[in-house]
């Protein structure tokens, strides 16, 4: 018997550096195939909405008497809490900031810390990277172009911000820092979710930690900004990545500075990712999963307590921001008539056709709250979608339950979500008017859009039994189009009947109207007949895992 061996020069192996990386371009080619589309959706979503915003505000505030009147409304602890320091109100890149910034940067932050998990934890959770390290791609290569790609996603809706903000015509440093800092907190947040990730053991699990993470930093920004005195940030601002790049200051200062700290966090976030990466068993998160009690009750063994055990994060979450947003637009709204004009357009889109401004403000906040309550069902109803794809499923179904009552139990968390968040929004937003309205005459004008919840849920049925695979995609996008639609229309010059089509404009902007049943009840009749439709069509049609 003869024994071979391997020449010396051939079994050297390859530098510790080049071994873990091997094979990161092709990686980064493959997760812009897989995500180029969710990509593609984030970028021109957020920063569309900064052409939206300022062509809007031109029209809200054509003079400066206008913008000087609208910073002594801003400078108010419920803006501050909500949107920041309103430094430079008395300008239109000042309030461009107040308007948007906050959303976009709370945005992004989410989306990087959502599409991170989607590629790292969640595929680590389903065995898709063991089985891609089981081949020649290096340890660390999927999880760096991971990082690339999102950050990709954060630079690319920063530079798209800026050129949309240049060619508005508003200064040329504040349009490149405005870009830049809401870039800075979506880098940010790439780091932080990359640690969520090795920390959580389940995609699930990251997920929450990095939205608790984010919500606890935008609070600390909230207490230091309402602790300001005037528009001087207190140390504590410090202690938030948001508030980092809120103190970059476009269109006041154009400091950059902040900008650094921003990266050098998602740098170190990432390299420790990394490094707890190479230490740890695949599968395994530092946080090790809580173990469950022994025995479920009755009613957790239930779809229906199935359900809202693993939707009880999101639903608390939701209510928390309805709680938050009546309680802000309830205390702005009195302030607000003295700063829209009636006889500009914006403020006639703005006010629903109502003659009365204060009707107006109320009835468009009302809208935003039923916008917010679909947006809740949406994702919540969604999650049956994702049990679906995970291949988590099929194991329920195995035995005795049945598909409608499993669907059943999804649908009706989201239904009833929904009209809670209405009645508590509405509700909270009448309590704290000042006197402008009553708690339960806004929270029965918010009740008003649950059949718009509910057809947005029926649509999203009938293409999750019709079209499963990019149903939810779609149901999103035609929420997207709904609510611009709803809102800027009349700035689109669009007509009266092709703004009430949509789901949110054919319900009467209650105190601003007067009320008519027939479209609700139109709106309810679709929804149903649209759901009866799709969960018919799932009882029969084959399980599809991702």
């Amino acid at each position: 018997m003869t024994t071979s061996t391997v020449p010396a020069h051939a079994a050297a192996p390859a530098p510790a550096l080049a071994g873990t990386l091997a094979r990161y371009w092709m990686c980064v080619r493959f997760l812009l195939r897989r995500n180029w589309l969710r990509l593609v959706i984030w970028v021109a979503v957020l920063a569309v909405m900064i052409p939206i915003v300022y062509t809007s505000q031109q029209e809200a505030f054509p003079t400066q008497a206008d913008r000087d009147a609208y910073a002594n409304v801003a400078n108010t602890p419920a803006i501050a809490a909500m949107t920041g320091l309103p430094y430079a109100a008395g300008s239109l890149g000042g309030i461009l900031v107040i308007k948007i910034w906050m959303t976009l940067a709370v945005a992004l932050g989410l989306a990087s810390t959502f599409l991170v998990t989607r590629n790292g934890r969640a595929d680590e959770e389903q065995g898709r990277t063991e089985l891609l390290r089981a081949s020649a791609l290096g340890r660390h290569a999927y999880s760096l172009a991971n990082y690339t790609v999102v950050a990709g996603l954060s630079v690319t809706t920063g530079l798209l911000i800026s050129l949309l903000a240049l060619a508005d015509k508003l200064p040329a440093a504040g349009s490149w820092v405005l870009g830049g800092s809401i870039a800075g907190v979506g880098l940010a947040f790439v780091g932080i979710a990359a640690l969520c990730g090795q920390l959580g053991s389940t995609s699930r699990g990251a997920n929450s930690l990095g939205v608790a993470v984010l919500a606890v930093f935008y609070l600390i920004r909230a207490i230091a900004d309402v602790d300001a005195h005037d528009t001087n940030v207190t140390p504590l601002s410090w202690f938030s990545p948001i508030g980092w790049g809120q103190n970059m200051r476009p269109y006041a200062r154009d400091s950059w500075w902040p900008f650094l700290a921003l990266l050098a966090l998602a740098a170190a976030g990432c390299a420790l990712a990394l490094r707890i990466e190479a230490r740890r068993d695949l599968g395994m998160g530092l946080l090790p999963a809580r173990p469950g009690p022994a025995r479920a009750t009755a009613f957790l063994a239930s779809p229906l307590g199935l359900a809202l055990r693993l939707q009880r994060a999101t639903l608390i979450s939701w209510l928390i921001g309805a709680v938050v947003a009546g309680l802000f637009f309830g205390s702005v709204a009195k302030a607000m008539t003295s700063v829209l004009d009636p006889s500009n357009s914006f403020a006639k889109a703005f006010l629903g056709g109502s003659q009365d401004m204060l009707n107006g403000i109320l009835g468009t906040f009302v809208l935003f709250n039923g916008m917010l309550a679909a947006a809740f069902a949406v994702q919540s109803l969604s999650g049956a979608r994702a049990e679906e794809s995970g291949g988590r499923l099929e194991s329920l179904l195995a035995g005795s339950l049945a598909r409608t009552r499993w669907l059943g139990a999804n649908l009706a968390v989201a239904a009833v979500g929904s009209a809670v968040m209405l009645l508590l929004g509405g509700w909270l937003m009448g309590a704290s008017s000042n006197g402008a309205a009553t708690g339960s005459g806004l929270a029965l004008a918010s009740f008003t859009y649950w059949p718009a919840v509910l057809l947005m849920l029926g649509l999203l049925l009938f293409l999750n039994g019709f079209l499963p695979r990019p149903g939810v995609s779609i149901a999103w996008a035609v929420y997207g189009v709904s609510v611009v639609i709803a809102m800027f229309g009349g700035l689109f010059s669009l007509s009266e009947q092709a703004i009430k089509a949509t789901p949110f404009g054919a319900v009467p902007r209650l105190p601003a109207e007067d009320f008519t049943f027939l479209p609700v009840l139109a709106l309810a009749a679709i929804a149903v007949v649209l759901a009866v439709l799709g969960m018919r069509r799932f009882a029969t049609r084959d399980i599809m895992p991702e």
